[in-house]
């Protein structure tokens, strides 16, 4: 891929198989506050947008403090024993940054979240910068995340790769008119991504080094 000097990456569901402790700590706060327990698809169908977006959509207002400060409080936890890497992503991320691409994540997760499982799962060494979208105004599929990031670098669209794995990926990447790839791992379906036209669609993150070839 000529010119490209910046690849983006979301984390939950591009990265990182984050579903199962966001499953635990969804219905653990559902629980404690006598809510009825969801499926895991109906959950992982409802991640992406934030984990304040995710509760409201299943409890009352006046309970969504409460519910969410639970939710995090067990999910600090649930996070670490849980939650782990797709297959490749750590010989991805060297090869990328041997190759001296800069790398960077665009993430809806809160800061607190997305740093505790970068670090964890010890892929903080290979990322030059990590923005999340509560240090912004508006998150994904606004595009202000993907563009904050490049003026971080000072580079433009045509340099810059996004990857992600949600419709709000594509719409957000389509809006910075950036290349946008989309791995079908994460919380939308086939269909659903398809319908947003991505530059790329992708089934696994470890395919991604073949379109740097296109």
């Amino acid at each position: 891929m000529k010119k490209l000097k910046l690849i983006i990456f979301d984390l939950d569901g591009t990265l990182i198989d984050a579903y199962e402790a966001i499953t635990k700590s969804f219905n653990f706060a559902m629980k404690r506050f006598g809510y009825r327990r969801q499926s895991r698809i109906l959950i992982r169908r409802a991640v992406g947008w934030g984990d304040t977006q995710l509760l409201n959509a299943f409890v009352p207002k006046k309970d969504l403090v409460g519910v969410l400060e639970t939710y995090r409080r067990h999910h600090l936890k649930s996070l670490l024993k849980y939650s782990k890497v797709f297959p490749g992503v750590h010989r991805l991320l060297a090869d990328f940054k041997a190759q001296g691409y800069k790398l960077a994540v665009a993430s809806n997760r809160p800061t607190m979240f997305s740093l505790l499982l970068i670090n964890h799962l010890k892929l903080n060494r290979y990322f030059d910068y990590i923005l999340c979208a509560d240090k912004l105004k508006a998150g994904k599929p606004h595009p202000e995340i993907l563009r904050r990031i490049m003026d971080r670098f000072s580079l433009k669209p045509s340099e810059t790769l996004y990857v992600g794995d949600m419709i709000i990926d594509a719409q957000a990447g389509r809006r910075a008119r950036v290349r946008t790839a989309v791995v079908t791992t994460g919380s939308s379906s086939v269909r659903e991504i398809r319908l947003e036209k991505p530059w790329k669609i992708i089934k696994r993150i470890k395919d991604l080094p073949k379109l740097l070839l296109l």
